[in-house]
């Protein structure tokens, strides 16, 4: 019997959030085609969900792959409900940490990159085109007028973060990175998701490779989870921003940008209370389990 590798401390989490965003910027694909731009040392950096998508590529993504039989409703019910019982109950099995982290990707493990980016075109025309905000496009056009290069930044897969950047006419695309051999996956991610930390490191190792000042960058975000990437430019904005990322943005006195309709910010909140609900029974049942364990 082989011996168990001790529980994953808070050190080794973080290194792998920072192979996370080397990867990323790594795999970058920087048009090396394109002209030299006007201005070369300043850029933008958007994250995508709920920034210049509404709502989650990667759930668009899933949606797509799920009619194209790639996986089963059962199998992402599994996954979730795993997910939540190593959060809640405290379990520490190194094994189930490593699947809960990659269980968001594994699921294209045998499949070409190829095959993923050809799906990821279809799925923009499907479902992702229709759902750009205006607001946000236009703020990237604005930075393209400029002569100023844009780059996406996203948890969801690098393929699909170049595709939507493509797409949009802007820069290249920076995302989470899925192993792979000879051009077919394995399963299994290049650090971690691309997301927090992760975001700060690749953008650092990006302005290094491309020359940029990130006293003039710009930083555009939805999510409190990404105030490490905002506080590295010296132009941050919340977009479209949760309510910790507002409070934060007003107090630094960073620019705050909503394009949501009031009926839509009502909508969300709902939903985010009917989340807090669910989440706050699943705390509930596992804190039972684990006075039963």
């Amino acid at each position: 019997m082989s011996p168990r590798r001790p529980p994953e401390g808070p050190r080794n989490l973080q290194s792998r959030s920072i192979l996370a965003g080397q990867a990323a910027a790594a795999a970058a694909e920087v048009e090396q085609a394109l002209a030299q731009p006007v201005d070369p040392t300043a850029a933008a950096f958007f994250d995508v969900d709920n920034t210049i998508m509404q709502g989650a590529s990667i759930f668009l993504l899933a949606r797509g792959l799920h009619r194209r039989q790639f996986f089963t409703t059962r199998d992402i019910a599994r996954a979730a409900w795993q997910q939540a019982y190593f959060k809640y109950v405290g379990v520490e099995d190194p094994e189930h940490i490593e699947q809960a982290r990659s269980a968001a990707l594994k699921f294209i493990a045998g499949h070409e990159v190829r095959e993923l980016e050809e799906i990821g075109e279809e799925v923009f025309d499907e479902y992702m085109a229709e759902k750009i905000w205006p607001g946000t496009r236009a703020m990237a056009q604005w930075h393209l007028d400029r002569g100023q290069r844009v780059w996406l930044m996203t948890a969801a897969p690098v393929e699909i973060a170049q595709v939507i950047a493509r797409r949009l006419g802007l820069t290249g695309g920076l995302g989470t990175v899925a192993e792979h051999v000879d051009g077919v996956y394995t399963g299994r991610l290049v650090g971690d998701m691309l997301h927090g930390e992760g975001k700060s490191v690749a953008v650092r190792a990006l302005a290094e490779s491309e020359g940029l000042d990130l006293e003039r960058c710009y930083a555009y975000s939805d999510s409190s989870n990404d105030i490490p990437m905002l506080s590295l430019v010296g132009h941050p904005c919340a977009v479209n921003p949760d309510g910790h990322l507002r409070s934060h943005a007003k107090a630094n006195g960073w620019l705050v940008r909503d394009y949501r309709t009031g009926r839509k910010v009502a909508a969300a909140s709902l939903k985010a209370g009917a989340v807090g609900a669910a989440a706050s029974a699943t705390y509930l049942v596992g804190k039972r389990l684990r006075r039963r364990l």
